[in-house]
């Protein structure tokens, strides 16, 4: 039992009258006891964690340190020690705001998301403590304790690309309040609502001309699930159930669901665990770097190759314009979009466009898309959408592909989510979408992409640096070696900065709100890291 975190066997017995049963009276005693007498919106109790894992942490290592933390000598996890755990309720029932942490402070809050919370990509327990955030305003995340001096850090990551418009945005506080006091959610079948049809007709008239119908989800895999599932059954349809299969560009990142899984980088990628378990897709070489440099007619050449090929048994060919995320930060020239567009018209396939992390502003144009004036078939968008407020994404498709459904042997989409539209993330979408309706937003990742440019140019001469890139407001310091991810984060805190470098990348999304001094210190600590770690 961590000493501090849960209550000592003297306050289990002085807080018999609300339930809570010491631990020598057993599980079974203890749930009788709480059946008799625990408020009814008392949460269930929590395990402790093992004696030994006090000095283990909470939060995803990448995966540089993740083969670190398996080498290293990290705490056994024997039956005894897992049998020695004492059950305790740690949630307290506080009526108007639920259930809250009595008396926790920072440290014994890191402790129990050691001891229970999963973070993203991460180990159990993780190996790097979470920096706990209290509150967020602005570009500003305010930290429970000091990191480096600092209390509050610039977030330079938009909160994985999705907060655009900062935090506590009042055009967004205002629609999701509003939609509150009207109703939070009701079902999707059967139902609909004014926030949801709204949004999806402003989609359809901001996306690409020949995008009819809308999809919504709560994620952007789940959006890239629907979008393969569409071509699948389009095919099914249709009466051509061979065409299964998916091409898609290597150094590609779609989610991770099991469909968007499986078009993943299959060697570098973060899934490259499922291989032999996904179903095999076709993989071929990303297009030459460089988001203006041009077209290379041999790649244009294998690119027909491939294609024709696999034309027989491809559903879609589905890749994430201009700008490859997860996968790398990797730019390419829009006038590629056109290539593939000719091409799978050319040989009867679909083609995806995975708009989750471009789409809404985030390279120059509203959607990586418009760089090329050309529409896909099918295009999936999410993060931004409610301005990083709440969870929602969206499969747009077009009439062929609805059509094509509709007339098959099941003529429905069989694919439901529980919080589809739902109303106050369709709210956020809605406010979202009106503060990107004028140029202010374009005039703003300019005016970001301009200072990007000029203050990651020292970077480019530093001994380790392969590479700078900038494109809107993507910046990215490209080196030579992985990234020490804890030592980067103490740096950049020492700017004021909130940073989360991968691989070999040092790289920033800010929001587009962010001020040029604000966006200087975020360049200031990508430089740093970059020439000291």
């Amino acid at each position: 039992m961590v000493p501090g975190l849960w209550p000592s066997p003297a306050a289990f017995a002085s807080s018999s009258a609300t339930g809570r049963a010491p631990a020598a009276e057993g599980r079974a005693a203890a749930r009788r006891r709480r059946t008799s007498a625990a408020p009814r919106c008392a949460a269930p109790p929590l395990s402790g964690p093992d004696p030994g894992d006090a000095s283990t942490a909470g939060q995803a290592p990448d995966s540089a340190r993740r083969s670190a933390s398996v080498a290293g000598s990290g705490p056994s996890r024997a039956p005894e020690a897992a049998a020695s755990r004492t059950p305790a309720r740690v949630f307290a029932c506080t009526g108007r705001t639920g259930l809250k942490l009595p008396d926790v402070d920072s440290a014994r809050l890191i402790e129990l998301d050691r001891a229970h919370v999963w973070h993203p990509y991460g180990p159990m327990p993780g190996v790097v403590d979470p920096l706990v955030v209290e509150s967020a305003s602005g570009v500003r995340l305010r930290t429970a304790e000091p990191i480096e001096g600092r209390d509050e850090l610039i977030d330079g990551m938009s909160s994985w690309w999705s907060a655009i418009h900062g935090y506590r945005n009042p055009v967004l506080d205002a629609a999701i309040t509003d939609q509150l006091g009207r109703m939070s959610h009701v079902m999707f079948g059967g139902l609909t609502h004014e926030p949801a049809v709204a949004l999806c007709a402003r989609l359809v008239e901001i996306t690409p001309a020949p995008l009819r119908h809308v999809f919504l989800s709560d994620s952007g895999s789940v959006s890239v699930e629907v979008a393969i599932k569409m071509c699948l059954q389009y095919w099914r349809s249709v009466g051509r159930p061979a065409k299964r299969r998916l091409l898609t560009w290597r150094g590609g990142y779609h989610g991770d669901t099991f469909h968007p899984m499986s078009v993943c980088d299959p060697d570098g990628g973060m899934h490259s665990l499922w291989r032999g378990v996904l179903p095999e897709q076709v993989f071929v070489p990303a297009p030459p770097p460089g988001f203006d440099v041009g077209v290379d007619h041999d790649y244009v050449a294998l690119l027909a190759r491939e294609i024709e090929e696999h034309a027989d048994e491809l559903a879609a060919v589905i890749v994430e314009p201009v700008v490859q995320n997860a996968g790398g930060m990797r730019f390419h020239d829009p006038r590629y979009l056109h290539v593939l567009r000719e091409l799978t018209l050319a040989n009867d396939v679909l083609l995806i466009f995975d708009e989750i992390a471009t789409g809404f502003g985030r390279t120059g144009e509203l959607f990586a898309a418009d760089h090329a004036g050309i529409s896909p078939d099918v295009m999936c968008v999410g993060k931004a959408l409610t301005g990083g407020y709440l969870s929602l994404a969206a499969t747009l498709c077009t009439e062929r592909v609805a059509d094509g459904i509709s007339r098959g042997e099941q003529p429905v989409l069989a694919h439901g989510p529980t919080f589809m539209g739902n109303p106050l993330a369709c709210a956020a979408a809605g406010a979202s979408l009106d503060l990107l309706a004028g140029d202010d937003w374009r005039r703003a990742v300019r005016r970001i992409e301009s200072g990007l440019a000029c203050g990651l140019a020292p970077a480019r001469d530093l001994p380790s640096v392969r590479g700078v890139r900038v494109l809107g407001a993507i910046g990215a310091i490209q080196l030579d070696h992985q990234v020490d991810m804890v030592a980067a984060r103490t740096v950049a805190a020492r700017h004021g900065v909130w940073l989360r470098p991968f691989g070999e990348l040092v790289y920033t999304m800010p929001p587009y709100v962010i001020g040029d001094d604000d966006l200087a210190a975020v360049t200031a600590a990508m430089t740093e890291i970059a020439a000291t770690l």
